[in-house]
């Protein structure tokens, strides 16, 4: 099957490839220190026509494919790691599950704001003891009279420090089938946004407390037995979640091969021994294995949603593949790569992130197995 992109698709890819090294190349260093959420890199997207990308004109978006969202945030993430979370955040996030089920009315009050790049929206899945058990959840729907009452808390999620709105896994009743999911504005009165935490990688994450929060019955994104449907637009989310961990490994990979070539030692350029042309050659093995398995996933999907076996093969050799080329990188750059002032060291503690958000690599590895056997593998104690 041919997975290569087609003459339209390769010049999107030019276009924004072309704008990303002018414009987001030359601050890829300062972003990645920085803390605060790439507002004006969000606006600038907007205005190209990258948010949104796969989502149906009707809602705002641009009718494409998934594939051509990963184009987009590939071209972005190779100039400018940090600029590609607004790519993510407006295509392959909690945005896509939203946009598939929500109602009219639900799609004209929040995704307006989040194509434009103005705000965004962050889901809240994991709780203290739920998480790769994500059903395991405890935050409560309650019924009160048409609508419900929300109380729990929740953890990690990203964006939580500047969403202006939450989708929130929550627990209508006992068992899988009683988990669904509701929509929660940063404003709803009962609903305690925490203290920023900051990731390892400069990310910051909030604390969700909500106590007592009433939810419209509009307000419903999926009622009870919603899980399934949930997580089927989750795999959308770790597509993007793999395809920045490829993209990113190769920025690193590029900045040191570029640093190969004109650093020397013992009187010679680095590229000339042969240990450091065979951690290349293992970076660009893994990179080039990776990127098809994510290519296959994106181009079965269509306009549509990627096949769970899929995504998972791909975001696990994603995953590992950008980890290692980013430690290689480094390595090969020595001190230089492991300074402040080198993207590459941001690069490392990005890829190694995703290694466990969206479905950790050991999580992902019992879902292979799982199909390589044809049977599911409970892990909880007999």
């Amino acid at each position: 099957m041919n997975f290569e992109p087609t003459e339209e698709q390769r010049m999107f890819q030019d276009s924004v490839q072309r704008f990303a090294r002018t414009e987001l190349a030359p601050g890829a260093a300062e972003r990645a220190r920085s803390h605060e959420y790439p507002w004006d890199v969000a606006r600038q997207m907007a205005q190209m026509g990258l948010m949104g990308i796969a989502l149906p004109e009707e809602d705002g978006g641009m009718g494409g494919t998934l594939l051509d969202s990963i184009i987009a945030i590939q071209a972005v993430a190779e100039a400018c790691p940090r600029s590609a979370d607004a790519i993510q955040a407006g295509n392959f996030g909690p945005v896509r599950t939203f946009a598939q089920f929500a109602t009219p009315a639900l799609k004209e009050r929040y995704l307006g704001p989040i194509l434009r790049g103005e705000a965004v929206i962050s889901l809240g899945m994991t709780e203290p003891e739920a998480g790769s058990a994500v059903t395991d959840l405890q935050t409560s729907a309650t019924p009160d009279g048409d609508g419900f009452r929300i109380n729990g808390t929740k953890i990690f999620g990203t964006h939580s420090a500047e969403a202006s709105v939450f989708l929130v896994y929550v627990r209508f009743g006992p068992g899988l089938d009683g988990i669904g999911s509701v929509l929660i504005a940063k404003d709803a009165p009962g609903l305690t946004v925490g203290q920023p935490s900051a990731f390892m990688n400069g990310e910051e994450w909030a604390q969700l407390y909500f106590d007592n929060v009433y939810v419209d019955p509009e307000d419903v994104l999926l009622g009870p037995g919603g899980f399934r449907k949930q997580i089927s637009g989750f795999n959308v989310e770790r597509l993007g979640n793999a395809a920045r961990a490829v993209a990113v490994g190769r920025h690193a990979f590029n900045t040191a091969r570029d640093h190969a070539l004109e650093r020397k030692q013992f009187g010679r350029p680095l590229c000339e021994f042969q240990g450091i042309q065979w951690k290349f050659a293992d970076m660009s093995m893994r990179l080039e294995a990776a990127q098809l398995l994510l290519m296959r996933a994106a181009a079965n999907a269509g306009t549509g949603l990627p096949k769970a076996s899929e995504t998972t093969l791909a975001k696990l050799a994603c995953n590992e593949a950008g980890f290692f080329a980013a430690n290689e990188a480094l390595q090969v750059m020595g001190g230089l790569g492991f300074s402040e002032e080198s993207t590459v060291q941001y690069c490392l503690r990005r890829t190694r992130g995703w290694m466990i958000a969206g479905g950790s690599i050991e999580i992902l590895k019992n879902r292979v197995a799982e199909d390589v056997f044809g049977r599911s593998f409970s892990q909880r104690p007999k």
